[in-house]
């Protein structure tokens, strides 16, 4: 997933594109406005934007990518004020962060906006997509089946659940928390072993040991 981040704080910028290149997104940058717009022409599949910025008013900048870019534009600012979160989400803002952040919880609401924007391309599509590939493996959602390297693979429903998980954007980084709040529908710090055997038992029956990849400290990708 490659993500404009529009930021005109070096320290700022640097810091959150360490984490975020860590979780498996492309990232390129903005300090500016004029940068912004022009940034578009990469076809970013989502936007950070921060509204403090040197040659233009964050919330003019907003309505105008808006009016040019239909994917999700997520607003992360030190604006606290009721009015300017209101004012921001009625420009076109998908969602609105407030600085300073916890930066797992700012990937969760990356994934959550980029989550709803798929379905909402796949529903005015004619309806949603039901299977994902990632190299060898192919995952067919409404089925519930799976193949890798077009074999067949019978898994439970756990371990289905976590690979269309993961399967949904391959490369991209899911954190533990947010695997076990979707596919166990905890939080529950207990759990992560639990998830732990679930993957490895997924790599075992895949025959495929490295597509399921553990990404130190962070949590678990599919190799796209």
């Amino acid at each position: 997933m490659l993500l404009l981040i529009v930021e005109d704080d070096d320290h700022v910028a640097h810091a959150l594109m360490a984490v975020l290149v860590k979780h498996g997104f492309e990232i390129v940058r903005a300090r500016t406005g004029r940068q912004a717009l022009e940034a578009l022409a990469r076809e970013p599949d989502l936007v950070l934007l921060d509204l403090g910025l040197p040659d233009v008013d964050g919330f003019d900048l907003c309505r105008r990518m808006r009016q040019r870019f239909d994917r999700p534009i997520l607003v992360v600012t030190a604006r606290t004020d009721r009015s300017a979160r209101i004012h921001g989400l009625n420009l076109g803002a998908d969602d609105y962060v407030v600085k300073p952040y916890d930066v797992g919880e700012l990937i969760a609401r990356i994934h959550a906006v980029a989550r709803r924007s798929a379905q909402r391309s796949e529903l005015s599509a004619g309806g949603a997509a039901t299977s994902r590939t990632a190299g060898p493996i192919s995952v067919d959602v409404d089925a519930r089946e799976v193949t890798a390297d077009g074999r067949p693979v019978r898994l439970t429903r756990k371990e289905f659940d976590l690979l269309a998980m993961l399967a949904r954007q391959p490369g991209v980084v899911f954190s533990r928390e947010q695997i076990l709040s979707e596919v166990w529908g905890t939080h529950w710090q207990g759990s992560q072993r639990t998830l732990e055997v679930h993957v490895a038992s997924l790599r075992t029956k895949l025959g495929l040991s490295d597509v399921v990849q553990t990404v130190r400290g962070v949590g678990y990708r599919l190799r796209p």
